[in-house]
């Protein structure tokens, strides 16, 4: 670290930041004192300083409240990763003290959870078992945002791309608003169409998804992965897509699809494992978008904490080997 570096580094008031933060967040000095019990002024005084360490204003002040200016939207993205590391800081060493010897914040999508995660983390856990796993489900976007922002080390998702022609070996490049990624291949599946036994579709051993198209559909919500992906390829086809019903769970979809609300689209391990619920059949989906690719992402692998990089390599072996 360079002199004047380490300089502006001492300059820094982590309390200050704190305070930034929440003046941001509130859009008000007054509600932020208010919430961190501290005096307006004394709140006022520090931003005041803030501004003077950074040689900028970082904040317009106006009879409404604070509005942030460029440079203090700059300052707000890189607090809020300093205090977030500081936090995960104090976790990590507190749970040393109890006894675990790691924690990995990890964000996935529904169809990682239901077909792959299970059994993949139950082993993991059996092998290290002073490992701590926090486990949160999201949409595919909100994994890769939480990747981006720091609140999460890892996430599981599809990156809507389609199928990768990279080995599953490379570890590849990816953008998330101004913010790099990597991301490497966890599992791969493919999207069935779900029908009622008694359907038109039902004996079919395949069907395009132009076809689909005549039916009502039963989807996820409208954020997930899959409903994204049947709007595009919906548009492209030009022809619009009667979404019935939207759902927040598989087994709810196929409950909706065996009392004949419509048709859906499932990947196919997750609609073996709904093997039961109701009376269903399911049909390949023939375009190649409905071959998917499950993906582990990180802002950069290497630099990832020991624990998590040990998950990452049960994860996706290959990679690991390579």
């Amino acid at each position: 670290m360079k002199n004047s570096e380490r300089s502006f580094a001492r300059r820094i008031d982590l309390t200050s930041l704190q305070l930034f933060v929440a003046v941001c967040e509130l859009g008000s000095i007054g509600r932020a004192a208010e919430r961190e019990f501290i005096a307006a002024s004394a709140v006022s005084k520090r931003l005041s300083d803030l501004e003077a360490t950074v040689d900028t204003a970082l904040l317009y002040r106006h009879s409404r409240g604070v509005t942030l200016t460029p440079a203090g939207e700059s300052l707000l993205h890189h607090a809020r990763n300093v205090l977030y590391g500081l936090e995960r800081m104090q976790g990590e060493l507190s749970e040393y003290a109890d006894g675990v010897r790691g924690h990995v914040r990890m964000h996935a999508n529904m169809s990682a959870i239901v077909q792959f995660l299970p059994e993949d983390l139950g082993a993991f856990a059996r092998e290290h078992s002073q490992i701590k796993i926090d486990l949160q489900e999201h949409l595919s976007p909100d994994v890769l945002s939480a990747v981006a922002e720091g609140t999460a080390d890892i996430g599981i998702c599809t990156l809507g791309i389609g199928k990768s022609s990279e080995s599953n070996r490379a570890t590849v490049q990816i953008t998330q608003g101004n913010v790099p990624l990597q991301y490497r291949t966890y599992k791969e599946d493919r999207l069935v169409v779900v029908v009622p036994e008694r359907h038109a579709l039902a004996d079919r051993k395949s069907v395009a998804f132009t076809e689909v198209l005549e039916w009502d559909i039963v989807s996820l919500h409208s954020g997930s992965s899959i409903s994204l992906a049947m709007r595009a390829a919906a548009a492209q086809a030009g022809h619009p897509l009667h979404q019935r019903i939207q759902v927040t769970s598989l087994d709810a979809m196929c409950r909706m699809i065996d009392n004949g609300l419509g048709i859906g689209l499932l990947p196919d391990r997750a609609f073996e494992l709904m093997h039961g619920v109701g009376h269903l059949r399911a049909v390949q989906l023939t375009d190649e978008w409905a071959h998917r690719e499950l993906c582990v992402v990180a802002r950069d692998f290497e630099a990832l904490p020991v624990t998590t990089r040990l998950l990452v390599d049960h994860l996706c072996p290959a990679s690991a080997k390579s």
